[in-house]
């Protein structure tokens, strides 16, 4: 028989085999790159990653996109964004946020930093995930007031979100949940550890002497029979990342308005504690507290030092602590206020702020 002959046959057998089993030649599905943490040793490695929302690359940048994404708004004209802006270190400058029917938000946005430690989200810590955190802004009928679904529906018609979904979860199906997940693996990635008091822990900065007083009496408990001064602070801020993850009444008022914690609880005991917020960047976040009642740092102190409400309410580590024998207040002077705010300034991390990473991937400049 002739070569050609054979060579008929050969593809006459293999035509069939195409049609009988169904194959075709594929390239070889693109596996999405595991993105790499990093952050400073003395910040813990008890870190916060569902197993069903790996970190990867493309799920990353995904979510950066979502994040500065107008389309998942009812109005198309507000974003993540518009309540986490990166140069108030993800936080907007407002007492209360205003949402897509310029009505305000109840409480104060919180900073979006070094979330990847997180447990609880919101004030009063209902969301035990990212992912169930940013479903309720993306879908309040106040805030950004559109359903997931209708989300994903936009998405899909858009020229460049199947591709970027595809390369992130593996096809290019746009759903709500991958919406959050995406935006929940950008979030893990806001660390900020390039601060002054960061290159103090790695041994690269020496602090003002004001600076460290400020950094004593933050750390220090007030103890007037053995002539330590202190505020205390420390309580609940302590730690490098300057937060514990835990709730306390911090005496605002002697009848709080806001429920707080115990909406989410139940127990009346837990009624004004609201989760102590990083204090990361803290001079670039005001105005403070969970209704933004505060505009300056310097508010903040006075209310530490002189405005507690003692009331059966008031968390244990805030009552009865004063640098004075059997004082009624903190008794700070307006020297050490001013030493502690110094140290509060050293918290400020420039490069996170400025950090293209994270930055706005829509905007033309």
């Amino acid at each position: 028989m002739r070569k050609s002959g054979i060579a008929g046959i050969f593809i006459l057998v293999l035509f069939t085999f195409v049609l009988l089993t169904g194959y075709t030649a594929r390239r070889p599905l693109r596996v999405a790159e595991p993105y790499k943490l990093e952050y400073p040793a003395h910040f813990g490695n008890r870190i916060n990653v569902p197993a069903d929302n790996p970190m990867t690359k493309e799920g990353v940048a995904l979510g950066r996109m979502l994040f500065y994404e107008k389309r998942l708004s009812g109005n198309d004209r507000l974003s993540c964004e518009s309540c986490h802006r990166q140069r108030y270190a993800f936080t907007d400058g407002r007492a209360l946020s205003v949402g897509i029917d310029q009505s305000k938000t109840r409480r104060n946005s919180m900073s979006l930093v070094n979330l990847l430690w997180g447990r609880e989200f919101f004030w009063d810590g209902r969301a035990g995930s990212l992912e169930e955190q940013a479903v309720t802004p993306l879908t309040d009928q106040h805030e950004m007031g559109q359903s997931l679904g209708r989300s994903a529906e936009k998405l899909r018609r858009t020229s460049e979100y199947p591709d970027l979904f595809k390369a992130a979860f593996g096809s290019d199906s746009i759903t709500g949940q991958r919406i959050v997940k995406a935006i929940a693996q950008f979030e893990r990635t806001l660390i900020s550890a390039n601060s002054p008091y960061d290159r103090y822990l790695e041994g690269r900065y020496r602090p003002t002497v004001e600076e460290s007083n400020g950094m004593a009496l933050f750390s220090n408990n007030p103890s007037p029979e053995r002539n330590i001064r202190g505020a205390g602070c420390a309580h609940c801020h302590g730690g490098p990342k300057t937060f514990m993850g835990l709730f306390h009444n911090n005496g605002l008022d002697s009848l709080p308005k806001d429920e707080g914690r115990e909406a989410v609880t139940g127990q009346s005991a837990d009624r004004g504690r609201f989760r102590v917020p990083t204090l990361r960047n803290i001079a670039l976040t005001a105005p403070y507290m969970h209704d933004g009642r505060f505009a300056t740092l310097d508010e903040v102190l006075d209310h530490y030092n002189e405005h507690i409400q003692n009331t059966p309410l008031l968390s244990p580590v805030l009552r009865d602590v004063s640098n004075v024998a059997e004082g009624k207040t903190l008794g700070l002077t307006v020297q050490e206020k001013q030493s502690i705010i110094a140290f509060l300034r050293m918290l400020t991390d420039s490069s996170f702020i400025n950090d293209a990473r994270f930055s706005n991937p829509h905007s033309k400049h």
